[in-house]
């Protein structure tokens, strides 16, 4: 093996442990916080709770999960194109309760609208982290779009 060769190696070694560690970390910073400054987070039991006693939902995902399904009577507003204040005053006023969730806990939609609603001035939003998969699998009702 020539001295050239022996570089190329290393420098393709060194090259896919970069892109390696890289994955990773991008992997590990996907899960959605917590807790967003200045809204509660809520686990599906409660959430079910407020959905019981009427509160208004705000699905933020987009459009082709909203359609396959969504916790009935949410609100649609997806994070990723139409979500501004505007929009979300026409849903609801800034000092109503809004319950806002996404696809759980690897979605970060719902903690970047639930933080945009808070630096608003909303002062009553619930973060639903566990969001989509949570529900469904406590078996709550959802509502399709599609036929």
């Amino acid at each position: 093996m020539t001295g050239k060769t022996i570089v190329n190696i290393f420098v393709s070694c060194l090259l896919f442990l970069l892109i390696s560690i890289q994955a990773g970390l991008t992997r590990a910073n996907a899960e959605a916080p917590e807790f967003v400054a200045g809204a509660r987070t809520i686990n599906t039991v409660t959430a079910k709770w407020l959905f019981d006693k009427g509160y208004f939902f705000l699905d933020v995902r987009g459009l082709e999960d909203f359609k396959a399904g969504h916790i009935p009577g949410a609100f649609h507003l997806p994070i990723k194109s139409d979500f501004i204040e505007q929009n979300l005053i026409a849903i609801a006023k800034k000092e109503q309760p809004l319950i806002i969730y996404c696809n759980g806990i690897n979605c970060l939609g719902s903690s970047v609208a639930a933080k945009k609603a808070v630096e608003w001035g909303w002062n009553n939003i619930f973060y639903y982290r566990e969001g989509i998969p949570a529900w469904r699998q406590y078996g709550y009702p959802l509502r399709a779009t599609y036929p």
